[in-house]
């Protein structure tokens, strides 16, 4: 036998004792259990998932699964054939990184490597916690819950108009159910986008005839009485609105609070801590998705990234990660150009890299139109993008962004020319 062989026959035993444990049965940590597999890691994995439901994807939830032209949006992943230990409806209780045990609500888990992919957690809208009739959007059981609201056309409130109140709002447009939102910033998406590119997605709710109340607060709901059935949700203004159903969409925050008294190290919005490969303060962790950031070399920030394609992309670095542990093999930092779509209102919204450290902002096309780009330039290399109906835009300038391009000013402006042949 070589001495090569013999290496690789003493890597797969190594692999084969140890115990990889991944909590939360989301894209990441699907991801991750199923990337360990495809870069050859032999030893045992177990996928912990809270919700009793087989793992599933996000996405649909928010359209598909609301409006019933899918009943769910289960993986498309043989569990058994892959050799993935399943524990579901088992909720991670506590993290004993010293013990190397997790402990969970169906009792102590011992691992070798523990991977974090708890996700993000919806902020609830203060006051309303039990008060049945308003949801949230995050689970399936949430998009079970919403489905009859939308098929009786019920008169519905969205509170917060970021991406999932939109989302929705779309959803129960098409369902034909009245719909009013209601924001407290001046604009759409305010936490998300610069002023004068959310600008001009204010006009899509009155076009797709929902009613946008910005600058304003929900003070409460309430049950409605007999000449108001349902809910009231009372306004800072003092205004009432009457709903058969409240939709609340202010946000989202890392599942962590179960981390508490673990020692792994946690940043200012409760989101782990991980480094460019992904691994956490805490020896044999790795925690990537929703639940971590990471440090980004590309824009010299720490990065939290709530977008499906991070949770698709980070398990490929940690899985090369764990199974480099044990050939020594070096592995390439995690450095992604975040990126993420969103449908509504009959449009098709995305969005590469990172703007808030951007110099330049660049228009191609007219925003009051059907198709626009706004383009973010960093000492004349391209940032990031935003493209309404124009994915070619987005294709070509996530490349561009990869590959640090420096950017003609003119030539960019211009919406019928190619990005790619925009370059200085």
């Amino acid at each position: 036998m070589s001495e090569q062989t013999q290496e690789r026959t003493r890597e797969r035993e190594a692999d084969a004792e140890r115990r990889v444990v991944v909590v939360g049965a989301g894209m990441a940590g699907v991801q991750t259990a199923v990337a360990l597999r495809e870069q050859g890691f032999t030893g045992p994995v177990t996928l912990i998932g809270a919700e009793p439901h087989q793992p599933y994807d996000r996405p649909p939830l928010s359209k598909a699964v609301l409006l019933g032209t899918a009943e769910g949006s289960a993986f498309d992943v043989d569990f058994e054939a892959l050799g993935i230990t399943l524990r579901l409806g088992c909720e991670a209780l506590g993290v004993r990184p010293a013990e190397h045990v997790l402990d969970t609500s169906a009792g102590p888990v011992p691992y070798d490597v523990l991977v974090l992919a708890t996700g993000a957690e919806p902020l609830r809208l203060p006051g309303t916690e039990g008060v049945p009739g308003v949801h949230l959007l995050r689970t399936l059981d949430d998009a079970e819950r919403l489905r009859p609201v939308l098929a009786r056309q019920h008169d519905v409130v969205v509170v917060g108009a970021g991406w999932i109140g939109a989302e929705f709002a779309t959803a129960a447009r098409e369902a034909g159910c009245a719909v009013t939102v209601v924001e407290a910033a001046d604009r759409p998406l305010a936490g998300a986008l610069p002023d004068e590119v959310a600008a001009p997605m204010t006009d899509w709710y009155a076009d797709a005839g929902a009613v946008l109340r910005t600058h304003t607060r929900v003070e409460r709901v309430e049950p409605g009485g007999p000449a108001e059935p349902g809910h009231v949700v009372v306004l800072d203004d003092g205004s009432r609105l009457p709903a058969d159903a409240v939709v609340v969409g202010i946000g989202a925050r890392p599942a962590t609070a179960w981390l508490a008294g673990s020692g792994i190290a946690l940043g200012a919005q409760g989101e782990v801590l991980a480094d460019d490969r992904l691994r956490t303060s805490a020896p044999d962790v790795h925690a990537v998705g929703d639940c971590a950031s990471f440090p980004s070399g590309r824009y010299g920030e720490r990065l939290l990234v709530h977008h499906w394609d991070n949770a698709l992309q980070g398990p490929r670095t940690v899985a090369a990660d764990i199974v480099g542990a044990v050939g020594g093999e070096a592995v390439a930092a995690y450095d992604p150009v975040p990126y993420f779509w969103s449908e509504q209102f009959g449009r098709f919204v995305q969005y590469a890299g990172h703007h808030t450290a951007a110099d330049t902002t660049l228009w191609r096309g007219d925003p009051s139109g059907p198709a626009w780009t706004v383009c973010w330039l960093r000492e004349g290399r391209l940032a990031a993008l935003l493209a309404v109906g124009r994915p070619r835009d987005l294709a070509q300038g996530k490349r561009l962004i990869q590959a640090g391009a420096t950017m003609d000013p003119r030539l960019l402006a211009d919406p019928a020319r190619p990005l790619k042949a925009a370059t200085a």
